[in-house]
């Protein structure tokens, strides 16, 4: 007897559609008594089969080496909208996800557009393993546009000026002093500073691998930061603890920093632009763009021109204003 049903989206994958809906897959060789049994089990609905709704294929793509390949912060990041996809869609047929509901996704949360954009990124990964299964033929997320963030909110980090960094060594606390210390003295993002333990100071430097390239790097520390690594009660394995000697989260941190910015009047200055602070500084000891790189871990030169170019363009002004006084 015929089967009209059958459908191979790629080499070696034959499934049962009816109506452009993935019903399940055959895995017996064609010809054989199993085929026939599989393609009337899953035509009945008394197949075994997994269904292939969203929270299926979430689990299959957690087996892939599309997600144990990922870098730890990348991992986090998109876990973050896994969860919100089970959540949101767990029953829905993968193949019933549209562009437009992937656009109704984002649109719900446009008030987090990082988070939206997100949502997109993480969908055309999960819809590219689907392709590589035989679960689908085309990628419903690919080129649906991104949402744009409002202006209100490209507020450009600040670097900290003299008179802050001064401000907050005086005045500040000694943890939130040795965070300070921490985030200009090592160049690094502030998820970074959190990981660091003592079996990585040497006395000298920090050894780190940095949790959004994978890179290892070893930083020689500034004189102030050794003075802050050497005077910092060591009462965990990682240099940042909390008060009972676990290790503090980027969130507590966060919160740490924060209360003491306000404290100071210093709420301007943010936590990322203490790395900002560190390349301006590497930047006015005349260092390179490959020097500032191989401290800060920066893949991009364009970024660390971006970070130093404010520093560099003091620094020329100043020569030229001695040469003006000097005419």
């Amino acid at each position: 007897m015929v089967k009209k049903y059958l459908h191979s989206p790629k080499s070696g994958y034959l499934y049962v559609r009816v109506r452009g809906k993935y019903l399940g897959r055959i895995t017996a060789p064609k010809g054989s008594s199993e085929f026939d049994r599989q393609y009337w089990d899953i035509l009945s609905g008394h197949s075994d089969i997994q269904e292939r709704t969203l929270t299926s294929l979430i689990q299959s793509y957690r087996k892939s080496d599309r997600w144990t390949s990922l870098k730890a912060r990348t991992r986090s990041d998109y876990e973050k909208v896994l969860v919100y996809l089970k959540d949101a869609s767990p029953h829905v047929e993968v193949t019933d996800l549209r562009r437009n509901a992937i656009l109704d996704m984002m649109q719900s949360n446009a008030h987090r557009v990082r988070f939206a954009n997100y949502i997109q990124q993480v969908l055309s990964v999960l819809f590219e393993h689907a392709l590589d299964i035989g679960w689908l033929e085309a990628n419903p997320a690919k080129g649906v546009r991104k949402l744009r963030t409002p202006e209100a909110k490209k507020r450009p980090h600040i670097p900290w000026p003299d008179a802050a960094v001064e401000h907050f060594r005086e005045e500040a606390h000694a943890l939130p002093r040795l965070i300070l210390e921490i985030g200009i003295g090592s160049v690094q993002r502030p998820g970074d500073w959190v990981r660091f333990r003592w079996s990585d100071y040497d006395g000298q430097s920090l050894k780190v691998r940095q949790g959004k390239t994978g890179k290892v790097l070893r930083l020689p520390c500034t004189e102030t930061l050794k003075h802050a690594l050497d005077s910092a009660p060591k009462i965990g394995l990682t240099i940042l603890t909390r008060r009972d000697g676990k290790p503090m989260s980027y969130r507590y941190l966060a919160q740490i920093m924060r209360y003491e910015r306000q404290r100071l009047g210093l709420l301007e200055f943010d936590l990322h632009a203490l790395r900002y602070r560190g390349v301006m500084e590497l930047a006015w000891a005349n260092c390179t763009d490959d020097e500032i790189a191989a401290f800060s871990g920066h893949a991009s030169i364009a970024m660390i021109r971006k970070y130093a170019g404010e520093a560099r363009q003091e620094m020329l002004a100043r020569s030229a204003a001695k040469k003006r006084a000097r005419t």
